[in-house]
């Protein structure tokens, strides 16, 4: 299973690099009561990030992000407390825009979703993150953290 995905995640980013689209997305620093952050770990890829994804034609952002909350984490009973940052990626051969919400989960459980997609799902204490988070998570993290508002490259 994760073998398929990584290599359909090969010929994506093949694709990407001729064709180098314009893409958008999104993503969500979902906070519990107690403080901790939901990030998840997909088959194809070797590190935790925000949950969230791309946005399909003709869908909103907020949308998306519900979509994308409730496919990842199942996580359909949540507020959005405002938006963290707009972001610019030039990773992966595409031109992408990233919109990030900090959501509350008001029921805090959260499970993989998509078992073909998503790997693990879990909770993590600000402090205690995964060593393998990825660079961009920890930056929106700490911008969080920092009650600033985020922006500019991913």
């Amino acid at each position: 299973m994760a073998i398929g995905h990584r290599l359909l995640g090969r010929a994506a980013r093949l694709y990407w690099r001729l064709i180098r689209p314009r893409t958008l997305g999104v993503r969500a620093i979902v906070v519990d009561d107690g403080g901790r952050v939901a990030l998840v770990r997909h088959t194809y890829g070797n590190h935790w990030y925000l949950p969230g994804g791309g946005i399909k034609k003709k869908e909103s952002f907020s949308d998306a992000l519900a979509r994308e909350l409730a496919e990842e984490i199942a996580l359909t009973d949540f507020t959005v407390d405002r938006l963290l940052g707009a972001y610019h990626s030039l990773r992966e051969h595409k031109d992408d825009h990233i919109l990030v919400f900090v959501v509350r989960a008001k029921a805090p459980e959260i499970r993989r979703a998509d078992l073909f997609e998503i790997e693990q799902a879990g909770w993590f204490a600000l402090d205690a993150l995964p060593a393998d988070t990825s660079p961009a998570t920890l930056r929106r993290i700490q911008e969080y953290r920092d009650g600033r508002l985020g922006g500019g490259i991913w």
